[in-house]
């Protein structure tokens, strides 16, 4: 893996979203490749400007179609998981959520129409979902399933969330490890 490449990558589309980050944040970015043989199909860079016991803040950037697997974050120590909101900075991104009030992703013949990465169906069970533009935004309840999946240009994605646990997220796919390089 090539990670300079994509680090240069993910830079271009925080700029194409008008992200503006010091030298320090940009020799931050991390690459989550999930311990999968297909990164960057499946996978995400972030940057984290801020983590404590009550708040977190990221930049997510998702190259074209790239998507993120499905997980949840449980609840740890006294808190019932993190509650995370994601908001569309630039591009679209598609997030699938264990939510019956979201859009079923379907089409008229009952066929999916966002798929996520060819060979790994059985790995993504939330078939509901919302797309999200620039400026739009969604909040996902603690212990919640999701995942998204960045639309034709890529995306950027703020998060804003209760305190980062993602060591202790659970995957529905049982071959990944949360790591980064």
């Amino acid at each position: 893996m090539n990670k300079q490449r994509y680090i240069t990558e993910s830079l271009a589309i925080l700029e194409k979203g008008h992200i503006v980050l010091t030298e320090s944040e940009k020799h931050n970015i991390e690459i989550a490749h999930f311990n999968l043989p297909d990164y960057p199909r499946s996978g995400l860079q972030l940057l984290t400007y801020y983590n404590s016991p009550h708040y977190c803040a990221k930049e997510l950037v998702l190259f074209a179609d790239q998507t993120c697997p499905e997980h949840r974050h449980p609840p740890y120590k006294t808190r019932p998981g993190k509650q995370e909101t994601f908001r569309c900075r630039w591009g679209e991104v598609y997030l699938f959520v264990d939510s019956p009030s979201l859009t079923l992703n379907q089409d008229a013949q009952g066929n999916p129409v966002y798929r996520p990465p060819e060979g790994d169906e059985q790995w993504y069970t939330c078939d509901r979902f919302i797309l999200l533009r620039p400026g739009e935004q969604y909040t996902i309840a603690p212990n919640t399933r999701h995942w998204f999946k960045a639309g034709p240009q890529g995306t950027v994605v703020s998060e804003f969330s209760t305190e980062n646990t993602d060591e202790y997220d659970i995957f529905t796919d049982p071959r990944i490890k949360r790591l980064e390089c």
